[in-house]
């Protein structure tokens, strides 16, 4: 056998002892899932399963169930891709029927208004919008991210809504509460802030918890700027309806099981509504069905994925 011959013949045979290792360790890796704990049942990445029968549900039936219903509320990990991917999917389906929806978006602040109503005219090239949303000094998350959505929505004209109050009021509220305020910054509250819901306050209580944050001892601090934070984004929403559909996007944690934005929306418009949690499926990736109408199962690593919040909270 000449030197070259065995050369051949040995890479040949490394090729398909790799192809054979990669098969095994394939096979080796579990698939990653979602347990749902009220029934005790794990659900593969990329199932929609309704909270009504605890049962997935296909992508049309979803959609159909959409129809007709006025604000539609899409959680995200605001570091997850697939997140914003499944918003963009579901903005488009509904755009489809309803070329009047708005979007309404956590994302940016009520003050930067009419630079939002430029960007869905066509009229702000998105260095401009960056620079003029300050974009890395209010949201900080990569603007890559949400650059698929923000760009259907500039090329369709689809009215876009800032939903959020300034981020220092909200940082300043948990660390020295409302009284904390100057007279300039009271201006932003929302007209009513409701603390009365026990079940919200509990919920928020365990999260306060376990994330304890230096200057932030205060938990009535925590808890009411967590209440003018969902109640200026409720409001957003009823003075933005306008009799036309609109889809929400928020952080997980504002929607879940409803009693941060949606109920306090509902309480201003009386609007039908639906809540859709997008749950990364993991090793230990739980969930209830009380979370929401619909809980999408959704893939959890990525280049942009540094832990935080199983609920998306900031």
């Amino acid at each position: 056998m000449t030197k070259i011959n065995f050369i051949n013949r040995w890479l040949i045979g490394f090729f398909f002892f790799s192809v054979f290792l990669g098969n095994i360790g394939g096979c080796a890796l579990p698939a990653k899932k979602l347990l749902i704990k009220d029934i005790s049942e794990s659900f593969e990445v990329g199932t929609i399963i309704s909270a009504e029968t605890g049962k997935p549900v296909s992508y049309e039936n979803l959609i159909n169930d959409l129809e007709g219903v006025q604000i539609i509320y899409v959680g995200e990990m605001h570091n997850i891709p697939s997140h914003h991917d499944i918003q963009l999917r579901l903005i488009k389906e509904i755009f489809k029927s309803h070329p009047y929806v708005s979007v309404g978006m956590e994302t940016f602040d009520r003050s930067y208004q009419q630079i939002l109503y430029l960007w869905s005219d066509g009229d702000l090239s998105e260095e401009k919008f960056m620079e003029n949303m300050h974009w890395y000094a209010n949201w900080k998350f990569d603007f890559e991210l949400y650059k698929e959505v923000l760009l259907f929505i500039k090329n369709n004209k689809i009215r876009l809504v800032g939903l959020n109050i300034p981020p220092h009021i909200q940082s300043k509220i948990a660390i020295g509460g409302i009284e904390s305020l100057s007279g300039d910054e009271k201006k932003h509250l929302p007209k009513e802030i409701d603390t009365s819901d026990a079940d919200h306050k509990a919920y928020l209580e365990k999260i306060f918890k376990q994330h304890k944050v230096k200057g932030r001892e205060k938990f009535e601090n925590f808890y009411m700027a967590q209440c003018v934070w969902e109640e200026i984004m409720a409001e957003s929403i009823s003075q933005n309806l306008k009799g036309n559909p609109m889809i929400v996007l928020v952080g997980n944690g504002h929607i879940v099981n409803k009693f941060g934005i949606p109920d306090r929306a509902f309480r201003r418009t009386g609007a039908s509504f639906k809540t859709i949690f997008l749950a990364p499926a993991g090793n230990e990736a739980e969930a209830e069905l009380s979370y929401a109408d619909y809980i999408w199962v959704t893939p959890s690593i990525n280049k942009y994925h540094m832990g935080g919040s199983p609920h998306g909270h900031r």
